[in-house]
């Protein structure tokens, strides 16, 4: 059932995001049509992955990736909230968030069954705002190269943009986090 969720959902906003790039590719507007492309492609991933291995789904995970990618790119990039000032932030504040519950995924699947008891709160904790705040770390490097190499204006607040974007990934990855470190030590204090 998630397999085919998660095919529905990505492919619905694949065909949004085809709609919309020809529309304003049609009407002109290459910006939006450019990132109603990069819509296709970001939201694919999830469309290819369940079409193309055998990855068991967490849904919660994909469903607010979906969702973060309708705020920050059709939302945010398209409709222009971006212009509002605090959306950038609250993106980034979002996606750190989504990248530390990926983080706990990863972890989860990662670890040997047995090893549950013996793994420290902290370890948990340090290793879900780690990945978040790498996650904003590897984004900021990505609007950097894209901004040397192609001219474009991704980092349009330049140093205090990009510190912002940091703050906010690594906040979302730390609320995270605390709630991850906490659960494993209720987890233990059961078992």
């Amino acid at each position: 059932m998630n397999r085919k969720l998660v095919i529905l959902l990505s492919g619905l906003y694949v065909v949004f995001m085809a709609i919309l790039a020809f529309y304003y590719y049609k009407n002109g507007a290459s910006f939006k049509s450019t990132v109603a492309i990069g819509g296709i492609v970001c939201g694919a991933v999830p469309l290819l992955l369940a079409l193309f291995t055998k990855l068991q789904f967490n849904l919660p995970i994909v469903i607010s990736y979906l969702i973060f990618l309708v705020g920050s790119q059709y939302l945010g990039s398209i409709r222009g909230w971006y212009g509002l000032g605090w959306w950038d932030t609250f993106m980034h504040f979002v996606s750190g968030a989504i990248l530390a519950f990926s983080g706990i995924a990863l972890y989860e699947r990662l670890i040997h069954r047995n090893a549950g008891d013996e793994i420290s709160p902290w370890f948990v904790f340090l290793f879900t705002l780690s990945f978040a705040a790498l996650g904003g770390v590897l984004w900021e490097v990505y609007e950097f190269s894209s901004d040397q190499l192609f001219d474009m204006t991704l980092q349009g607040g330049g140093n205090k943009d990009t510190m912002t974007d940091l703050i906010a990934d690594t906040a979302g990855g730390l609320a995270i986090a605390i709630w991850a470190g906490i659960r494993t030590k209720i987890k233990i204090k059961k078992g």
